[in-house]
């Protein structure tokens, strides 16, 4: 069984996690490199690219929407748990699979120790790190950056060590949720990451409040109000060359200002009943799966 994830170049915080998360649940050799059955961990991976011949062992992933569905109905799937009620209900599952995002099961692992002063951080998605300049704005904003690229033990340390967490990167909400850091979610700039959200929130009873955090530049700027990814060429040459320089440096201290003000709000956290519920569930999920497959093995 092969572990299957996203692999980004920068790489990104939540896919990584699946180099390392796995290991403390699953005994030695459960994973291979036989992709003949394919284990779907952490992220939004339930997609229209596998190879149809291949079993899809889900287990806390969700749909993301960035292809068409799946053919879910050819018997080549099987569901240990989703990340939450929209991708259940999207893929036509029972609901009882909806559990939460794989990430949760963080809290059953060993932790790195928490950063020291970090105070208020800043997390983007790890697109925005070549589309956006965050890193600028958060020094205005006097708010900690962290870097999605980094290492997973590094964003890790820096999420527990935060008092609060100002989050585009839903994976950085998640982690933080599990880890009990108050978190604030930044509206996404590129629209098609929405969805996943909810999906996530939803998991654990979160009342959901997107936050408007002003562009960090004139790419963002773009993003935000076509729905598109800001990535593209004329995008880049136009909004990041020196003409839009002054454009961008009125940019960072909007953005700044509105992070600043971003910190003043009510975070969220979900209860604590209900991620102790969910990363129950998850283990028992998962124990289930190692039990099934290690007996089929035997």
């Amino acid at each position: 069984m092969k572990l299957t994830y996203f692999q980004g170049d920068p790489p990104n915080f939540g896919d990584e996690l699946n180099k390392t998360m796995w290991q403390h649940f699953l005994p030695d050799g459960f994973l291979d490199e036989d992709e003949s059955t394919l284990f779907v961990g952490v992220g939004s991976l339930i997609q229209n690219i596998y190879p149809k011949a291949a079993r899809k062992i889900v287990v806390g992933s969700g749909y993301g929407g960035y292809t068409p569905m799946p053919d879910i109905s050819d018997g080549m799937w099987e569901f240990s748990f989703v990340r939450g009620p929209q991708t259940a209900e999207m893929l036509g599952l029972d609901p009882a699979l909806a559990i939460a995002d794989s990430a949760i099961l963080l809290r059953e692992t060993p932790l790195p120790t928490p950063a020291d002063g970090i105070g208020v951080a800043f997390m983007p998605h790890y697109e925005s790190i070549e589309r956006g300049d965050w890193q600028r704005v958060c020094e205005l904003a006097g708010v900690h950056f962290i870097d999605p690229s980094k290492p997973p033990e590094q964003v890790i340390s820096e999420i527990l060590g935060a008092d609060l967490l100002i989050a585009e990167a839903m994976h950085g909400a998640i982690v933080a949720d599990a880890l009990r850091t108050p978190w604030i979610g930044v509206r996404t700039m590129n629209q098609v990451h929405r969805f996943k959200w909810y999906d996530f929130t939803r998991s654990l009873n979160i009342d959901y409040r997107p936050a408007f955090l002003f562009p960090s530049n004139g790419r963002e700027g773009w993003a935000a109000t076509t729905g598109r990814s800001g990535s593209g060429p004329k995008a880049r040459a136009f909004l990041g060359g020196p003409l839009a320089r002054p454009l961008n440096v009125a940019c960072h201290h909007i953005a700044a200002r509105s992070m600043q003000n971003l910190a003043k709000i009510d975070p969220q956290l979900s209860a604590d009943s209900e991620v102790e519920r969910a990363t129950g569930r998850a283990v028992e999920a998962v124990d289930g799966l190692v039990r099934k497959y290690s007996r089929d093995a035997a």
